[in-house]
């Protein structure tokens, strides 16, 4: 059983300089291609596979078990909004990429201090999808999912578009609610500083009672005014304006009465258009996105804070910009030792050779990975072997026509026989 207390506050060497690298070189040729087909050289990856990446959705798990404690279904659908929203928090500043997950690759974290155990794997290949299941510790929520991400280079931006359906199950209330995460884009990759932006709408729907919370991630605007902003409302099942939501996903999110919410953006409108009428703009997208020193939503008065993130550590700017939370991910306790399965995230040598600092060793291991997998692909198309998944397997997910990728139980039964040798 792990120390809840022991969790380490640094990775084991700094990250690399990339200012001697030039991404424009490799990506010039890629213009509007998918990047999941594209090598890229290892520095420009973070020390964590896509597998633990996705498992930052989980670092605000307690506003799950403020739902459950709830018994009002307009404050529950607050709460998974909110973690919804927190979920691609830990995005602000994260410019680097997570590794390719392999076919076959898995991941699993116990949080005993956040009540919670999940298990990952790398399902597919082409197209790349992840499979995810986390449970709470005492059976009062599965929170599930699978992310196929698709990423493209549009000249000055990467835009990574997660596809895949979030799926929240609370058994008390017999309740499940779905939705999807926006759009993630990386601004300035040729020159400039890189920024990050989040767009989209978000719908969170209560399959139970029919309500429904409908979020827009804006986009930045020509002026950077709306950049990381987020805002909507709660619905009733007749679509009547409940609550309404506001904040930026990289710091806090409130909820408001709807007529104050509305009676503020007019003002805010009418204030906005004296100022452009009283400026000439270049109408151009901001170049440099400062970090906010301080909190920079306005609160409207009668707000109630749902959210709010937590500050990173002092040493972020030197981790890849990790939270304290995804500092952790690839940490490899002694415990763990012979009791995780091979196939898991920790074990993958290229990964830990760049956290470890060594990042001629982290190429060399990635590129024999890549091969070794080509290899074992090559060998099964010959043989007419089809690759069989070990956790999930595909069906409908239930609340949606959709298909889905469903968590085949047995993983925690610590039997790992059989697995393949993808390291």
């Amino acid at each position: 059983m792990l120390c809840v207390f022991c969790y380490r506050s640094s990775l084991p060497a700094p990250m690399f300089s990339r200012n001697d690298f030039s991404i424009w070189s490799i990506l010039r040729k890629c213009i509007g291609m998918e990047l999941s087909k594209i090598t890229m050289p290892v520095i420009f990856n973070e020390p964590l596979s896509f597998l633990q990446r996705l498992t930052e959705y989980m670092e605000h798990t307690y506003l799950i078990h403020q739902a459950i404690a709830s018994s009002d279904s307009i404050e529950r659908m607050r709460c998974v909004a909110a973690f919804a929203v927190s979920a691609v928090a830990s995005q602000w500043e994260r410019t680097g990429k997570p590794f390719n997950p392999l076919l076959g690759e898995t991941y699993e974290l116990v949080r005993e201090d956040l009540g919670f155990r999940l298990i990952s794997e790398q399902v597919s290949h082409h197209p790349p999808v992840s499979a995810f299941h986390a449970e709470g510790l005492k059976d009062d929520f599965v929170f599930h999912g699978s992310i196929y991400p698709k990423l493209k280079f549009w000249g000055k931006s990467v835009e990574a578009e997660p596809k895949g359906i979030m799926t929240l199950e609370l058994p008390k209330y017999n309740e499940a609610y779905t939705w999807t995460n926006p759009t993630c884009c990386v601004h300035n990759i040729i020159v400039g500083q890189l920024w990050i932006e989040q767009y989209g709408n978000v719908e969170v729907i209560n399959h139970k009672t029919g309500e429904r919370c409908c979020l827009n991630f804006k986009p930045c605007g020509l002026f950077g005014k709306e950049l990381h902003k987020v805002e909507g409302y709660i619905l009733d099942k007749s679509k009547k304006k409940l609550t309404a939501l506001y904040g930026k996903w990289t710091e806090c999110l409130y909820v408001v009465d709807p007529a104050a919410f509305e009676a503020h953006k007019r003002n805010d409108k009418k204030g906005t258009e004296e100022k452009k009428s009283s400026k000439q703009g270049c109408g151009e997208e901001p170049e440099e996105i400062p970090l906010p020193d301080a909190e920079t939503v306005e609160v409207i008065p009668g707000s109630q804070l749902l959210w709010r993130i937590a500050p990173r550590p002092a040493n972020s700017a030197q981790m890849y910009s990790f939270t304290s939370f995804a500092m952790q991910l690839n940490e490899l306790h002694k415990e763990m030792e012979g009791v995780i399965p091979k196939t898991d995230c920790r074990l993958r040598p290229d990964i830990r050779a760049m956290e470890n600092g060594d990042i001629d060793l982290a190429s060399e291991e990635k590129k024999r990975l890549e091969e070794k997998q080509r290899a074992a692909r090559k060998n099964r198309s010959k043989s007419d072997e089809e690759w069989k998944t070990r956790w999930f397997h595909q069906g409908q997910n239930p609340h949606l026509s959709s298909q889905d990728w469903l968590f085949s139980g047995g993983y925690w039964d610590r039997n790992y026989s059989q697995l393949p040798d993808i390291y």
